[in-house]
This record gives C-alpha cells, sequence and structure tokens, in this order.
C-alpha cells in the first residue's frame, strides 16, 4: 500500500468557494479521501465540495469547532490538515510519504514552508519572518498544513473548540521537539494581506499571538481580532 492511501485531508470552510475549488483540485488523486469540515456557508462551498467528490461535515462556526468535526469524521491513520485558501505546492507528496513512511514520526508532526502567491517583495519578507517564527519559536501556523497521525491527535485531545488560535494551541501541546519541518511549500492566498495592507494584518496577527500567551480567552481575542478587522 501506498503511503498516501493511509492519508486524508481536512479542510475547514467558510464561504471559501472559489477558492476552495483551486485547493480540493490540487488535492485531487493525491491523497485517500478529503473532508471539508463547514461552518455554515451559504456561497456554494458545500456545492463545491461535493462536487469536487468530499464528504463535507457540518460544524458550529469557529475553526477549532470545525476542525474538532471534521477528524471526528476520520478514520484513515494520518490526516493532513489544510486550509480552504492553501494549495499544496510541487514535491509535497513526496515529502509526505517519506514522513509517514519513518516509523520515528508516529509520535511527530510535520509542517510545511510558508509560501503567498503574490511576488511582491512584502511577501517574500513575510515569509523570511514566519520561517523564522517556525525555526527559533516552533511555531508553524495553520495555513504552512500539519501532517499528524490521528491517534497522536486524539492523545493530545484534539482540536479544542475555540475561535481562534486553534493552530498555536494544537502546536503548543505537540511541542516544538516532535514538530518536524517539511521540504515543500504550501502556497497561501495572499488576498488577505493585499485587502488588510501587509504591515497592518501582519501586526494584528503578531498582537493575536502576544494576547494568547498574555493569558487572554480565545473568545475575547477572536472579538477583539474582528473589530480591528472592521
Amino acid at each position: 500500500m501506498r503511503t498516501s492511501d493511509e492519508l486524508v485531508a481536512l479542510v475547514p470552510a467558510l464561504n471559501a468557494a472559489e477558492r476552495l475549488a483551486r485547493t480540493l483540485d490540487a488535492l485531487a488523486g493525491q491523497v485517500a479521501g478529503i473532508v471539508v469540515a463547514d461552518g455554515g456557508s451559504t456561497d456554494g462551498t458545500v456545492e463545491v465540495a461535493r462536487a469536487a467528490g468530499a464528504r463535507v461535515v457540518t460544524a458550529p462556526r469557529g475553526r477549532g469547532t470545525q476542525l474538532a468535526a471534521g477528524a471526528g469524521a476520520i478514520e484513515a491513520p494520518w490526516i493532513l490538515v489544510i486550509h480552504a485558501d492553501t494549495r499544496p505546492g510541487p514535491g509535497w507528496r513526496a515529502a509526505a510519504e517519506a514522513f509517514i513512511a519513518d516509523p520515528s514520526n508516529a509520535d511527530r508532526a510535520g509542517y510545511f514552508r510558508f509560501a503567498l502567491d503574490d511576488a511582491a517583495p512584502q511577501a517574500r519578507r513575510l515569509e523570511h519572518a514566519v520561517a523564522w517564527r517556525c525555526r527559533v519559536l516552533g511555531l508553524p501556523y495553520g495555513d504552512q498544513g500539519l501532517l499528524i497521525r490521528r491517534d497522536l491527535l486524539e492523545r493530545l485531545g484534539g482540536f479544542r473548540a475555540i475561535p481562534i488560535m486553534e493552530d498555536v494551541d494544537l502546536v503548543r501541546r505537540i511541542g516544538r521537539r516532535r514538530l518536524v519541518a517539511l521540504d515543500a511549500d504550501f502556497v497561501t492566498s495572499a488576498d488577505r494581506w493585499r485587502r488588510d495592507g501587509w504591515w497592518r494584518r501582519s501586526a494584528r496577527n503578531l498582537a493575536c499571538l502576544a494576547l494568547w500567551f498574555a493569558g487572554v480567552a480565545p473568545d475575547r481575542i477572536a472579538r477583539l481580532y474582528a473589530r480591528r478587522r472592521g
């Protein structure tokens, strides 16, 4: 059996029909199955997912809640968490298969390189900053993908039903010694940075991280994040 036959992709989505279609197309034929965890989309996201052959699991809105529901519906031994606006880049499957094939990785999780689909110098600076954060602080975010055994995820307590910072919450429980950088890009849409401003959005994300480490409740961080976005 190929190791990719043991792998199911888990995609949280909310009103992401256009971007989701590209993500699902990139995953087609590369994994054993796809579960889309939808948080109540009204834009055709569910229809796009089903048309691509994905299984749709519905859950209350909130990425942590959606991921918890989606992971609970997966029986395959390995899960690839990938955001709806992120596409796996060249070589990702070979990197994933090599990781899965190594028995020593049963108690570890892999993540991919952060990349943006924008040629602007600001995008390259942000990519370098994220690489530093991962290397020095051991904090990959959800838009880099996460490759993890289902039983390890369960032993860690799974995704917590929180509205924001669910990725940081999980990687902190995994621990930096058990996080492995994989040699392939995961390419995320830069639309949010172009819309909000490169500096403004990056500063907001950093503020959320600081509040998290300061012990501020995720619900409050989510409210502050939404207020600043508005």
